[in-house]
């Protein structure tokens, strides 16, 4: 098939990805790292895509700034960085080399952010038929780093909003956190919140989450949260403020 054909049918497909569910699908497609780390000197890297399964694996790889507003993460288009192809068709048991190029600001005096989205849809010649989708998509960060930014600093509140308890963190510092195995004890009570990765506060920025606590869970002062950050055990204080 031509690479024309191929585009095309890739954008069919992903025009769906937002109107229809996804499927079961097994992860066949790895990627190696699942977090780029960039000084302010470099002006370019590579991650690699694997194809573990007996499949082909048809896909694109978009590369965005991210950055965080109202509470949410947010993605915008951007050519400060670019990836290279931009189109992967990968047989089983094939290896991709995605190289990510910096064509933007070379010397940073803060912390930039970005996302690689890579999308993994169905096979093109399904792409005529109703219900196609992007299977998996796939979300690696990029943090570029100037040395001389402060760490993180974050700042946690926990209020109820709609019925439903909300955790904030608001990171004061120059440098990213991320997030995760955080507990809230309150009292003799402990709710485990996640064991895995609940998310970032990126520098500058304010990140909320909606938690999924029992239905009988009480938080009240003193409250505490326990965490990782940025794989580092950490404990703070968390403020109880009052619903919208």
């Amino acid at each position: 098939m031509g690479r024309n054909a191929f585009a095309g049918a890739l954008f069919y497909a992903l025009f769906y990805v937002f109107a229809t569910a996804t499927t079961a699908h097994a992860a066949s497609l790895q990627i190696t790292p699942v977090m780029v780390n960039l000084r302010p000197d470099e002006t370019a890297t590579a991650i690699t895509l694997s194809n573990d399964g007996s499949e082909p694996i048809y896909g694109q790889v978009r590369v965005f700034r991210w950055d965080q507003a109202n509470g949410e993460d947010a993605l915008a288009p951007t050519q400060d960085m670019v990836a290279s192809p931009p189109l992967i068709e990968m047989g089983p048991g094939a290896r991709q080399i995605i190289r990510l190029l910096r064509t933007g600001p070379q010397a940073p005096q803060a912390e930039q952010t970005f996302r690689i989205l890579i999308d993994e849809i169905a096979p093109p010649e399904l792409g005529t038929q109703s219900g196609v989708t992007v299977r998996l998509r796939y979300s690696v960060p990029i943090f570029i780093t100037p040395g001389a930014v402060s760490p993180p600093t974050l700042a946690w509140t926990a209020q109820r909003v709609g019925g439903q308890w909300v955790l904030e963190a608001r990171n004061d510092g120059g440098r990213h956190a991320q997030v995760a195995a955080v507990q809230l004890v309150s009292g003799e009570r402990v709710y485990d919140i996640n064991k895995g990765l609940l998310g970032y506060a990126l520098a500058g920025r304010t990140r909320r989450w909606q938690l999924s606590l029992p239905p009988d869970a009480v938080l009240k002062a003193p409250l505490k949260l326990r965490a990782r950050i940025n794989a580092n055990p950490a404990e703070a204080a968390v403020t109880l403020s009052p619903g919208p």
